[in-house]
């Protein structure tokens, strides 16, 4: 049973790794992180945003097996830090982080995803051969409010929720 648990423990490990490293490599063929720098114009500060990253990749990685330890809403409810106000005030910081994480984590898959289609040069491709000239950047920005609009749609009437 013991060695059944190491195993088990091995391979779980490794795929993690396998994963985790096929992610950052698409990250840093797509040019991501430094593309990021340079339109935040913090080029000098290239190592830290990818520290960033992969420290935000290994805790959303930890709190997803160990959901236990991410338990902050249920410490905070219990001990009544804030006195009587306690559940309205955490609903609305979670609310808040919610707005912000929801923001930053649509932003960062939307980059993401232009970046790839960027490397795979379909937009301009497609320009070309549809003899589009004129209003890339306008069609760009459509197809990004598209997506706001979807998402919007899709968690304001909670679809998510049925499967629809």
């Amino acid at each position: 049973m013991f060695l059944k648990q190491i195993l088990l423990a091995v391979c779980g490990l490794s795929f993690g790794l396998l994963s985790s490293a096929g992610v950052f490599t698409v990250l840093a063929s797509v040019g991501l992180i430094p593309r990021f720098a340079g339109k935040m114009h913090v080029a000098n500060k290239v190592f830290a945003l990818e520290e960033a990253v992969v420290f935000g990749t290994i805790a959303g990685g930890f709190f997803s097996v160990f959901s236990d330890y991410g338990k902050i809403g249920a410490f905070v409810l219990s001990r009544q830090i804030f006195g009587g106000k306690t559940v309205l005030i955490w609903k609305a910081a979670g609310n808040l982080f919610l707005i912000l994480y929801g923001s930053f984590a649509g932003m960062f898959v939307g980059c993401l995803a232009f970046a790839i289609a960027e490397m795979l040069d379909s937009i301009p491709i497609f320009a070309r051969r549809v003899s589009f000239r004129h209003g890339l950047g306008i069609a760009v920005a459509a197809a990004a409010a598209g997506k706001v609009a979807g998402s919007l749609i899709y968690f304001s009437q909670k679809i998510f929720l049925s499967g629809r």
